[in-house]
């Protein structure tokens, strides 16, 4: 996968250094694969139309190794990578809730640690990977490379689910990965932290704030003008900065799986 460069695009993301610390390979044939209970085994490369599938990764990118659990359900229509926010993980149990109703509407996600479990622990006291936009911004890269060639998702457009810091990295990977990305959304994100990448994003872009999470939401309006691709902003009534409030996780859910499925195309 030919990778677009930008002045401000992180060098790790060049075509001659990517290949050196992480190859794009078949993650069926090449990743460590472990099965949830009761799922059947991955289905040979010429039986790639029986879905659904549940799989857990473990995903080379660059020096680290990131765990991920891969949900294909039947007829999917896209596939959405989630970048989790500052201090969380793929078991985020919001990411999770979002996620859960994308597949009922035709999604299949992918959640993944952008940090290992040693990297979380340090950061957990000194905060120093969770504000590293190029450092996740590369990962998230370096993941979709790993994932839009297998057989699994070779023909499912690919969109990217942000939320907090990890709304910047989506952004930032996606203003490098051009028209590889088909759809953007960010719930609470800080797309702020995506810098001059903002004017490079081509793909269609809905940024997601709660009312009440008044800082946030000026910095949305902020990074909403310096775009120049389709987009939206959409205000949840009532929401604060983490959704709690009743109904309005849901209402998150239900923007992103309209935008989803309003944006994303088979690949061909």
């Amino acid at each position: 996968m030919r990778l677009g460069r930008w002045p401000w695009q992180p060098r790790m993301l060049s075509g001659s250094t990517r290949n050196r610390h992480s190859r794009s390979v078949n993650i069926a044939k090449h990743m460590k694969m472990s099965h949830h209970p009761n799922v059947a085994p991955l289905p040979r490369e010429e039986e790639m139309d029986i879905p659904p599938e549940s799989v857990c990764l473990q995903i080379p990118a660059g020096e680290v190794t990131l765990a991920g659990d891969l949900e294909i359900p039947e007829n999917a229509q896209g596939l959405v990578l989630f970048a989790h926010g500052s201090g969380s993980s793929r078991r985020s149990p919001r990411n999770q809730a979002v996620a859960e109703i994308l597949r009922d509407a035709g999604m299949a996600t992918l959640l993944f640690d952008l940090l290992t479990a040693h990297e979380e622990a340090g950061d957990a006291y000194s905060a120093h990977l969770r504000f590293d936009i190029g450092l996740l911004s590369r990962r998230l890269a370096i993941v979709t490379g790993e994932i839009v060639d297998d057989p699994h998702s070779r023909n499912l457009g690919i969109g990217y689910f942000g939320a907090s810091t990890g709304g910047a990295a989506a952004l930032r990977a996606a203003a490098a990965l051009g028209s590889i990305i088909g759809a953007v959304v960010s719930r609470g994100g800080r797309p702020d932290l995506a810098g001059d990448a903002l004017a490079y994003v081509k793909a269609p872009t809905l940024l997601i704030v709660g009312e009440r999470d008044e800082d946030v939401l000026r910095l949305n309006e902020q990074a909403f003008e310096k775009m120049h691709c389709a987009k939206s902003l959409a205000v949840v009534p009532h929401a604060a900065h983490l959704f709690q409030e009743p109904g309005t996780l849901e209402e998150v859910a239900r923007l992103a799986a309209n935008w989803f499925r309003k944006h994303l195309e088979p690949r061909k």
